[in-house]
């Protein structure tokens, strides 16, 4: 602000601009972006994931060598959309009809990585690595029957056994790609594995699995039982970070901790009941406080009638959130 000082003469101001032009560049920072607006530039990305990742799988049929090069444009995007508001692509990534569950699975866990990432302090290489990862963690599905993985039966014990080799297909089909990263071939090998030993394929535990695979392992979990799937429809957010926290031996507690900072207590999608008796959907994490997101009431439990939608902000607000709502218990 020149008006409060002298400016610095004119060839001193050329000279500082010559000598900062030699450092490396800084990072492009991403401007932050509402719920709203990310939606719209998420809904596009979301649609072009499914494209890659579906033509991943069919060159993966096909024997084709999976090159990461290809996915790295994706990945950024991915990245850049998490970072803007992560909400926004997370909660679209959830809204999957069943043939599209595998491949927006994939684009789902890639998002979830990466914020995951970022809450543990992960450097930008190290995060565009996990989202890597995450995208291709289920790339040996491409070798098993899509009628077994869109049953909507229970699994018989075959065809549960030819699903659960899944892990180690895709881990074959990556060590023959191009540019694949060990971070990646790590996660799609061993994020079915459980800190007390008990999962597969290798009895990895706590103190064998990579802080990689500990974060692969829930972050592939979370979003398969908040999404409806052939058998059984998706639980609501909230509730399954509550269930996830009570399965002793599954997450190393560290990065379920991140985890849940990432996501928020009530993640974006949440159906809560505020103290007032109004039901609403959480739309946006608070900035302060994961107890107090921006919350889209639309229904009064007193008058038992829809009211008209008013979005609420709980940090701004008298208002408090009573609990989480099973929407089936609404209908």
């Amino acid at each position: 602000d020149v008006s409060k000082g002298l400016d610095i003469e004119t060839a001193d101001a050329e000279q500082i601009v010559a000598v900062e032009a030699i450092p490396e560049p800084a990072p492009v920072v991403q401007e932050k972006s509402s719920f709203n607006d990310e939606v719209k530039r998420a809904a596009k990305i979301c649609a072009k994931g499914k494209e890659a990742v579906v033509s991943m799988f069919q060159e993966a049929r096909m024997g084709k060598a999976i090159e990461a090069e290809a996915a790295a444009p994706l990945v950024e995007e991915i990245s850049n959309s998490v970072l803007r508001n992560p909400g926004a692509l997370i909660s679209l990534a959830r809204l999957k009809i069943a043939d599209d569950y595998t491949y927006m699975h994939s684009v789902a866990v890639c998002a979830l990585m990466i914020a995951l990432s970022r809450k543990l302090g992960l450097d930008e290489q190290q995060t565009r690595e996990a989202g890597m990862a995450g995208l291709l963690h289920d790339l040996g599905k491409a070798m098993i029957p899509m009628e077994i993985l869109n049953k909507p039966g229970k699994l018989t014990e075959e065809e549960f056994t030819l699903v659960k080799t899944h892990p180690e297909e895709g881990h074959k089909l990556l060590l023959g790609g191009k540019g694949i990263s060990d971070i990646t071939k790590d996660v799609c090998l061993h994020h079915y594995e459980k800190i007390d030993g008990s999962g597969y394929p290798k009895g990895l535990n706590g103190e064998t699995m990579s802080l990689f695979a500990k974060m692969g392992a829930v972050c592939d979990v979370y979003d398969a039982i908040t999404s409806n799937r052939p058998y059984k429809a998706g639980w609501d957010p909230a509730e399954s970070i509550k269930r996830m926290a009570e399965w002793k031996g599954h997450f190393d507690p560290t990065v379920f901790q991140a985890f849940v900072k990432s996501l928020g207590i009530y993640p974006v999608g949440s159906l809560v009941r505020l103290e007032s008796g109004k039901l609403g959907v959480v739309v946006e994490q608070g900035e302060q406080s994961l107890l107090k997101p921006k919350v889209r009431v639309f229904f009064s439990t007193k008058s038992q009638a829809y009211i008209n939608p008013e979005l609420i902000d709980i940090a701004r607000s008298p208002e408090k959130i009573a609990g989480r709502e099973d929407a089936a218990k609404w209908g």
